[in-house]
Formats: C-alpha cells, structure tokens, sequence
C-alpha cells in the first residue's frame, strides 16, 4: 500500500494558511497538544485504548462515527464517563463533499443525537467535526458555519491505518510534534488494532519532553484565546 505519510506535513503548512477557520493546530504557546482518535467506538480496540490514557492520565478527543456509537454504546458511555471530549465524524465514513447539504446535515445532526442520547452529552457542546478522511472543499466548511460546527482537522498524520508498525507510527509522532500539535490516529476499523500498543509507546516519550495533553475543546480555546464560557458560543 503507498504511503504519504512523509507528505502530510508539507500538506499542513499549505492548508493550515489556506483555511484558517478551522482548527489545525493550537496557538503554539506552551507545550500543550492533542491527542485525538477517529473511527470509533471500536468493540475491540477503544478498550484497551482507554486503559493506556487512564494508565497516563491523559485526557484525548474522540470524534465518533453515529453507527458505531448505535452499535457499540456502552463503550461510547466508557469513553464519555473517562472525561474526554467528543466530536463529530458523520453516521458513516462517508467523505463529506460527496454528500449534498441536506444529506450532511443529516448525517452529522443524526450522530449529534446519538451520542447525546447514549451519553448524556448536551448536543450544544457536540460541535466539533472531523471530516472523514480530511477530505473537505472551501462549501463544506461554509456549510458548517453556517450550522454552527467548528471544523477540526489535524498537524500529525502518522498514517496508521496502513498499519506502518506500531514503532514507526511513534517514531513520526515524536519527530514530527511540536507545541499545538494535533495528533490524530484510529481507533476504529483500519488501524485501531494498533492503537493501544501505539499510545503506549507515543504518550511516555511525549510526557517526558514536557508536553501536556489537552482537549480539542480547550486547544480552541487557546486559538481564539477565548475563556471556555464564551467559547462555546463562538
């Protein structure tokens, strides 16, 4: 399988000025990062993933697929009650500019209420939204103002779904964060066999240069420089 991951960072430094509306990275003040994992919940892989961040105390971002919280909502339900904060990756992986707007907005309110109703999360904090793929055009992002979403996107692409080697996806990790990174890995169908094994190796390394990880709620916050109560009104 053909691997981009040398690419991704170069892809950052264009897109990142391209599109500034959208979270790609933190202010870069302090060594604070977020660790972020997408696809799941995971009826295999999310577990053992929770074990490692409460292992570290560590609080991460998930940004959920609706099927699988419906399929899966009692690990949901584990994620939520371990504090961490949650965002949006449509009811399916389904990439975002192939889905007209009424589609769109379908797949992300329908996934917006299902995990407000499996995890007792108030709907108006669930407006983090994660394109599949990071696959977006300049419409999507309109459209996701316009129903008050706040795109987030990503500033370290390991590629571990092609499945590198669990040393090699710590390995770009590591070289390639920097204070405000974003990380983004998996924990769902491709790629998340290996995501507990990874943070266990990515987390200690990270945690002894200092770093500290933070949600993407409060990477936002240190974007917009907006305290927390005026920031979900943003």
């Amino acid at each position: 399988m053909m691997q981009f991951a040398p690419v991704y960072p170069l892809i950052y430094q264009v897109l990142h000025r391209l599109f500034p509306g959208c979270l790609w990275s933190g202010s870069g003040q302090g060594k604070y990062i977020a660790l972020t994992f997408d696809d799941g919940p995971h009826p295999t892989h999310t577990l053992p993933l929770l074990d490692v961040l409460e292992q570290y105390g560590i609080t991460a971002s998930f940004f959920w697929l609706g099927i699988c919280v419906e399929r899966y909502g009692s690990i949901a339900q584990r994620v939520a009650q371990g504090g961490h904060w949650i965002g949006l990756h449509g009811y399916q992986h389904h990439n975002f500019p192939f889905l007209t707007p009424s589609e769109l907005q379908s797949s992300l309110r329908q996934t917006q209420q299902i995990i407000s109703n499996t995890c007792g999360i108030d709907p108006a904090t669930l407006r983090d939204v994660r394109p599949p793929n990071g696959i977006f055009t300049p419409k999507t992002l309109q459209l996701l103002r316009q129903w008050d979403y706040r795109p987030v996107m990503w500033s370290v692409v390991p590629e571990d779904w092609t499945r590198p080697g669990i040393a090699k996806v710590a390995q770009r990790v590591c070289r390639q964060t920097n204070p405000g990174s974003l990380i983004v890995l998996h924990d769902g169908f491709f790629g998340g066999m290996d995501c507990a094994a990874s943070a266990r190796l990515i987390i200690p390394q990270l945690l002894s240069q200092g770093y500290e990880f933070i949600s993407i709620d409060r990477l936002w916050q240190q974007k917009n420089h907006l305290p927390s109560s005026l920031q979900i009104f943003q």
